[in-house]
């Protein structure tokens, strides 16, 4: 939810967030405040497709980038970085099918195409924001990227694969790419939701 002392939420955005040229897609639905920030976006995509968080990050809209701006960038002919903390939502997706790109790891790239599918109004009775769905594992950090994620993919599930105990190693045991759970997704939004409402009472 948005920050202590932010407006009242008054609008919720159902979006979809899948991991770009995943085959099968890797991919979430979520029900989150239209005036939430990029930045806590950010945090709740870490949370909702299983990443660590121990990566850079970036939004990209066109040609504007959001992220956390690089004081250095003034001296190279780059797009300037927007400050993701004070850049809502619905500053960025304005209508139905609107997307914009989520990079996580500036070195495997990984890149989501986030789409807003409908707007809706607050419901009383849930609690944002909120998992809906969704399907197969994050990658394991730090694999190469999406290619080399694929390739991961074919010797993982090929016991006759030369590189299949290499593989299913390093993956770790408790991995499984088609394995999804929908509760435990909510169960971590849930946590976040009770911590970031005791560090506001603060």
């Amino acid at each position: 939810m948005p920050a202590k002392g932010a407006p009242p939420v008054r609008e919720i955005f159902q979006i979809k967030v899948a991991l770009s040229d995943s085959d099968p897609e890797i991919w979430r639905r979520l029900l989150v405040p239209a005036n939430m920030t990029l930045h806590a976006l950010h945090i709740l995509l870490q949370v909702a497709m299983g990443w660590d968080g121990s990566h850079m990050h970036e939004f990209r809209k066109g040609k504007q980038f959001y992220g956390t701006p690089n004081p250095e960038e003034r001296f190279f002919n780059v797009p300037r970085t927007t400050d993701d903390r004070k850049v809502r939502l619905d500053e960025v997706l304005l209508r139905l099918g609107s997307d914009f790109v989520y990079t996580y790891d500036m070195g495997d790239s990984w890149e989501h195409a986030i789409v807003l599918e409908k707007r809706l109004p607050v419901d009383p009775n849930l609690k944002y924001p909120a998992c809906l769905g969704g399907e197969r594992a994050c990658p394991p950090e730090d694999c190469g990227g999406i290619y080399m994620f694929q390739q991961l993919l074919e010797a993982y599930r090929d016991p006759e694969h030369e590189r299949h105990e290499e593989m299913f190693q390093w993956a770790g045991e408790d991995w499984d790419p088609d394995t999804f759970s929908l509760d435990q997704v909510n169960q971590r939004l849930r946590g976040r939701r009770r911590r970031a409402a005791a560090v506001g009472k603060r």
